[in-house]
């Protein structure tokens, strides 16, 4: 199984939920692009996260220096994003692909992150609850349904909203996969805890 895990803005918490679905399919890890943080990227806080040994976390295919949209990032690199030279790792294991910020973030001058999704990839949005956030869900997943992409689950970041949650699941019919609530911190022992509560519903994804 190929999980994408995208967002519906920036910081909506996909990291968090690629680490808790890591630990939980003991699946392996891959961010095709990286913009800024190179010392503490996504890929070492996903590392730091999980407690199994099975899951490899695989390189960028770009590491890119200023923490910005990616083609604008590329750009002050001197650097152009080739979709061809975003190369998916060979694994027999799943893997867990984030992406970068959302769907329609630029990465050069013709794509956006929603051309790094392949048909035999299984999305999960990310929606974190603020004033706006059903509109951008909704946006969200409007655009990938325009491009005939499935989305195969939903996961909520932050605490419980019960209008909001109720109102996107009702107008998209996507499965809530659950819930990460607005914890103090998260270490190995609570994506842990999140991966036990996750797992069934990942693994029932259609």
């Amino acid at each position: 199984m190929k999980l994408f895990i995208t967002g519906i803005s920036t910081d909506v918490g996909k990291t968090v939920a690629s680490a808790i679905i890591v630990e939980a399919l003991q699946a392996d890890y891959w961010k095709p692009i990286q913009a800024g943080d190179l010392d503490n990227s996504d890929s070492h806080k996903v590392k730091s996260q999980i407690s199994n040994s099975k899951s490899q976390i695989f390189e960028n295919s770009y590491k890119l220096n200023t923490p910005a949209s990616p083609h604008y990032s590329a750009q002050v690199d001197g650097i152009t994003i080739d979709l061809h030279k975003i190369t998916e790792p060979t694994t027999e294991n799943h893997l867990v692909i984030e992406g970068a910020g959302g769907v329609l973030v630029p990465l050069n001058d013709n794509d956006c992150v929603i051309d790094l999704i392949q048909k035999d990839y299984k999305v999960i949005v990310v929606s974190r609850h603020y004033l706006g956030s059903i509109n951008h869900t909704l946006l969200t997943i409007e655009a990938l349904n325009n491009r005939k992409i499935k989305v195969a689950g939903i996961i909520f970041s932050g605490g419980e909203n019960k209008a909001t949650e109720s109102i996107i699941l009702n107008k998209t019919g996507v499965k809530c996969i659950g819930r990460i609530e607005q914890e103090p911190y998260f270490d190995q022992n609570v994506i842990k805890e999140y991966a036990d509560l996750f797992r069934e519903n990942l693994l029932k994804l259609d």
